[in-house]
């Protein structure tokens, strides 16, 4: 014989103190979920890893190709708009976050050519990296989101400046392969150095130092003029870093060179 209920507690014979069992066993049930639940993932990086390899080259892409070949970028995209970067593990979203601005940036690319320079896209007075287009589990993203609102501040990373590409040739080298959690620091000291061995992209004449404009726009996150002349010394090819060595961080001025902003691609109509 059952004892009385007690109204919306539903534990039998439970009397006025019935909600502490069912509290306890609703506590338990969410643990058990929330142990059971597996864990936040990535999409799967096959296809754009497929996309890298058929039509990026030395750094430049080949946007007729990719626009005649459309599956691969989609497919990986589509998978990307069912991820949240907020829960993934720390490497993991570093690289599923970068892995997808380099590809929505393909994509809008592609979607648009042939143009001259991705800063014709978006009309005469918008900006390409406004538009709201970048999906993720949470929503739409525009590119300046996904940079200026979650890998810089969340990350602290300098060397994502390196890793980044904006379609342009001023930019640095689009990798030829995804980023991994895996090898994330390998990869992002690869792109650093790549970043600083396109020819002309980084010399010093005296005690000058002439690096990208990128050095100046985000100078905050190199740590100022001490950390970009350190950022170069560490990652750039031997020679240079061997000049930097000799010199006294204090007495180097730096120059920033004029942006590319031509397309990463072959000329429009080619």
């Amino acid at each position: 014989m059952s004892g009385p209920v007690v109204p919306g507690s539903g534990v039998p014979g439970s009397g006025v103190f019935g909600f502490a069992p069912t509290a306890r066993l609703l506590a338990a049930l969410l643990a058990l979920c929330l142990c059971c639940a597996p864990p936040a993932r990535a999409a799967d990086d096959a296809p754009y890893a497929r996309v890298l390899a058929a039509h990026v080259r030395g750094g430049l892409v080949d946007y007729p190709a990719l626009k005649a070949d459309r599956a691969d970028l989609d497919a990986y995209l589509e998978g990307m708009a069912a991820v949240d970067l907020e829960a993934l593990p720390r490497a993991q979203a570093l690289a599923a976050a970068v892995n997808l601005y380099n590809a929505a940036t393909l994509a809008l690319v592609r979607d648009h050519w042939p143009v001259a320079s991705i800063r014709d896209i978006g009309g005469l007075f918008g900006s390409p990296w406004k538009i709201r287009f970048v999906r993720t589990a949470r929503g739409l993203m525009t590119l300046d989101e996904l940079e200026h609102g979650f890998l810089r501040p969340r990350f602290g990373e300098s060397r994502v400046h390196a890793a980044l590409n904006c379609a342009s040739r001023g930019c640095p080298p689009l990798a030829g392969e995804p980023f991994e959690a895996a090898r994330l620091d390998e990869q992002l000291d690869r792109a650093a150095r790549a970043m600083l061995s396109v020819p002309d992209r980084a010399r010093l004449e005296g005690a000058t130092l002439h690096v990208s404009a990128i050095f100046d726009w985000y100078s905050d996150d190199f740590g100022g003029k001490p950390g970009v002349i350190a950022f170069v010394a560490r990652h750039a090819p031997p020679e240079l870093a061997g000049q930097l060595a000799v010199l006294d961080p204090q007495a180097v001025t730096l120059k920033f060179l004029p942006y590319d902003w031509s397309v990463n691609g072959p000329p429009p109509g080619r």
